[in-house]
């Protein structure tokens, strides 16, 4: 199961460089102009979790294969995007096949880095980008009410319910606010069904100098208060420091994290923080073979986590051998937790929880 989430903002605000890190390659290219990552580069990252080593070294697995996200590379957006300047209609439509948006504001000052619109304003930027994806919005959904209206009255009993969502959520749109912040239940029920940019979830992701990697800036401070009052996810980020990291080997980065008071790469942060933003958990399964660990949403029941291993496990579940990541801890592995009575049997609408070590049984 794959999730992906699409790295946007306006042009150079050091989207590019971050991705480059996040991959740790040169995908895409970053230079102080706009428009210079004309297709979008994708790139899965592995999901930093230090359970998946633990559980490999227990198990003696041969093989350890960590859960990965993919992070798709927009190219830069810029004030009359969804009327198409620049290359907005292009971008725009790449932001619909994501999961979720983890939207860069500029928080740096550097006189040899423009600005677009000659300022250094990370809300202003954030209100910029999401005013472009609400008129984007708009324009989609006043395209579907015609056709609805004519399905409507060939008796189309669907077709009423969609147009009573789409004018629902063009009245959220009018009155200048993102589906996600307005009605957050509909926006991941009702609305997420349409295919709208501003439904989708959305992690601000402030790129700061240097210097303010550790606690930050005053930029990112307003930034951050935005995102609360947006009800997003916000992470502090130096996407050079990441891009340098990424060229170093374990040990250098160690040393280096510590001369700059950082305890982890910023990057493993943003993607914890996609994942909280995604609602996502992990599982994992050992065998001599191979340690794996899984990414489903939370509330996935076991029958469906089986799907995501192998379709014939869903099939033919008869059941699934669940530890709990502690107790496959505590007990050195899965012998040791099946001794100690700390392996249940869960059937297929148990609901796998964030760590369980699960081992699934089918029939033919």
């Amino acid at each position: 199961m794959g999730f992906k989430c699409g790295i946007v903002g306006l042009s150079n605000v050091g989207k590019s460089t971050l991705f480059n890190a996040l991959t740790q390659s040169a995908a895409a290219e970053a230079a102080n102009y706009p428009f210079t990552t004309i297709e979008p580069n994708v790139g899965e990252v592995p999901v930093p979790d230090p359970r998946l080593k633990q559980i490999f070294e227990i198990a003696g697995s041969a093989a350890m294969t960590p859960a990965r996200l993919t992070f798709v590379d927009i190219a830069g957006l810029v004030r009359g995007a969804s009327k198409g300047e620049g290359l907005g209609n292009q971008f725009l439509g790449q932001i619909r096949e994501v999961d979720a948006i983890a939207h860069v504001l500029r928080c740096f000052e550097d006189d040899n880095v423009s600005h677009l619109e000659g300022r250094i304003d990370p809300v202003g930027d954030a209100e910029t980008v999401e005013t472009e994806l609400m008129l984007a919005d708009i324009e989609a959904l006043e395209k579907r009410v015609t056709p609805l209206e004519k399905k409507i009255r060939g008796s189309d009993k669907e077709a009423q319910a969609t147009l009573d969502l789409v004018r629902e959520a063009l009245e959220v749109l009018n009155s200048g606010q993102p589906l996600r912040s307005a009605v957050p239940a509909r926006a991941g029920e009702g609305f997420g069904g349409l295919e709208l940019i501003t439904a989708k979830p959305v992690l601000y992701v402030c790129n700061v100098d240097e210097a303010a990697a550790a606690s930050g800036n005053a930029h990112s401070a307003k930034a951050a208060n935005y995102a609360r009052a947006q009800g997003a996810g916000m992470v502090v980020i130096a996407a050079k420091i990441e891009a340098e990291l990424a060229q170093l080997g374990a040990g250098e980065r160690d040393e280096y994290l510590a001369e700059l008071g950082l305890d982890e790469p910023g990057l493993n942060r943003m993607i914890q923080a996609g994942y909280e933003l995604l609602g996502l958990i992990t599982f994992f399964t050992a065998n001599e073979n191979e340690t794996r660990a899984w990414t489903i949403p939370q509330g996935t029941s076991a029958l469906k986590a089986a799907g995501v291993v192998h379709t014939d496990f869903e099939k033919g579940f008869v059941r699934a051998e669940t530890i709990p990541f502690e107790d496959y801890l505590a007990c050195a592995g899965e012998a040791g937790a099946r001794d100690a009575g700390k392996m249940r049997l869960e059937g297929k609408d148990y609901l796998v929880q964030d760590g369980d070590v699960l081992r699934f049984r089918s029939a033919p």
